[in-house]
């Protein structure tokens, strides 16, 4: 079997977990930041998990990342 491209949009995006898991970032965080409240905006800063309705999609994007 041929290998699997990988996303390059995807790859920028995401990365694994220790375990496994599909890392990203918060959207919003990139204009219109003047009305946002100092703690929305520090929250936003954090990285979160992908759902797990999304994750085999984008595991499929990037395999091997």
């Amino acid at each position: 079997m041929p290998k699997i491209k990988t996303n390059r949009a995807a790859a920028k995006r995401f990365k694994r977990t220790g375990s496994g898991k599909l890392r990203r970032m918060k959207a919003y965080k990139s204009h219109i930041l003047t009305k946002k409240t100092r703690k929305r905006k520090r929250n936003l800063r954090r990285s979160t998990l992908v759902s797990e309705a999304d994750a085999r999609r984008v595991g499929m994007m990037v395999p091997y990342i």
